[in-house]
């Protein structure tokens, strides 16, 4: 699996109005290879606020089909008009491996 990660500041109390942004979705959960999409607020920090978007995909070769793709630029044609962003740093993950707890059993995966 590939993991990326879209670290996002956004000014101090803006962090809900960006979780409402992405519960809107563009088509991402269509595009084959996508798995999974996680949002996480960052707790404790003073100065802003930080929103961590997590995208599970199947392979990298699925994210970069998505990446190129029309959907992704549709998707993010009007990202530069928030003015409550700071800025954002991406990076990019093969999953090494993973513990899943499933009822009273565990699943390992890789």
């Amino acid at each position: 699996m590939y993991i990326v990660t879209n670290s996002i500041r956004v000014k101090k109390g803006y962090s809900g109005k960006l979780v409402e942004r992405f519960k809107i979705r563009k088509g991402i959960e269509k595009f084959p290879g996508f798995i999974r999409l996680d949002l996480l607020v960052t707790d404790g920090l003073k100065d802003y606020d930080e929103v961590r978007v997590y995208t599970t995909w199947e392979n990298k070769e699925s994210f970069e089909g998505w990446f190129h793709s029309d959907v992704f630029q549709k998707a993010h044609e009007n990202r530069k008009q928030h003015d409550y962003v700071i800025g954002n740093q991406v990076s990019f993950h093969e999953l090494a491996y993973s513990y899943v707890k499933e009822d009273e059993r565990a699943v390992e995966n890789l």
